[in-house]
């Protein structure tokens, strides 16, 4: 388990919309603090982060939430890798280097499964489609589950979804034979009670998503894949799961 604090908010997405500043819905970034439109992975290492873990480079965003108009600037992010439900935890490998993936539909018209994007308060297991009335000391909180199977050759696809999958029933399926840390991104803001006048930046409160950009000290990295996923424990870049865990 990682904790990032609030790096910067900006219209750029430099997995959609490479080298053009101000094209994207705005973001809230996490991580690492130098990204922008252009950012390639590669120019992630060794940068200043927002993280608790210092060898965590990658960058992390969600659209910004905002209330009447105005952007919530939120409280922290966390990030939770393990292994997906069911996955054998020694068969799962560290991300190699320069990896992008994207969580969630941005121009989601209907509901999205809450297996992938969800609302809850505080640390509650509970998911929820839309925004939930936090009670006083549970701020709200947006939960975003990445796909934990990779082709095992591209870093990036043009939809940039379709080099990873998720799971079923512990397996990767048929394209996909290499299992991945399942990263599961969450974003707390300072909201609790009524949900009036929230929606995200990138449309209405169903568009929930996330994007990341690996820049993790490699070695770091696949230390903590062997020495905590794989082990089951919950140690500097991982966490354990239930099957209630959404």
């Amino acid at each position: 388990m990682v904790e990032c604090g609030f790096s910067h908010a900006a219209p750029d997405d430099p997995i959609v919309f490479p080298d053009q500043p101000g094209m994207s819905h705005l973001h809230a970034f996490f991580g690492s603090t130098e990204v922008d439109a252009s950012t390639r992975p590669s120019d992630l290492l060794g940068t200043e982060t927002t993280c608790d873990q210092p060898l965590d480079h990658a960058a992390y965003w969600v659209p910004m939430l905002l209330r009447d108009g105005q952007p919530l600037t939120p409280t922290k992010s966390t990030a939770y890798y393990r292994p997906g439900l069911e996955v054998e935890p020694t068969s799962v490998q560290a991300y190699p280097p320069g990896l992008v993936m994207l969580a969630g539909n941005p121009g989601a018209a209907s509901e999205q499964p809450v297996s992938i994007v969800a609302w809850t308060c505080g640390a509650g297991i509970e998911r929820a489609v839309l925004p939930p009335e936090c009670p006083e000391g549970r701020f709200l909180r947006l939960v975003v589950t990445f796909p934990d199977c990779w082709d095992g050759t591209r870093l990036d696809s043009p939809d940039h979804y379709g080099h990873v999958a998720y799971s079923s029933r512990g397996q990767c399926p048929e394209g996909y034979p290499v299992h991945i840390p399942q990263l599961q991104f969450s974003v707390e803001y300072p909201v609790n009670g009524p949900t009036d006048g929230l929606v995200l930046a990138s449309g209405g409160l169903l568009t929930g998503h996330a994007d990341f950009m690996n820049g993790w000290d490699q070695a770091k990295l696949e230390s903590e894949v062997a020495l905590c996923l794989h082990r089951e424990l919950v140690c500097g870049v991982a966490s354990g799961r239930t099957g209630d865990d959404g």
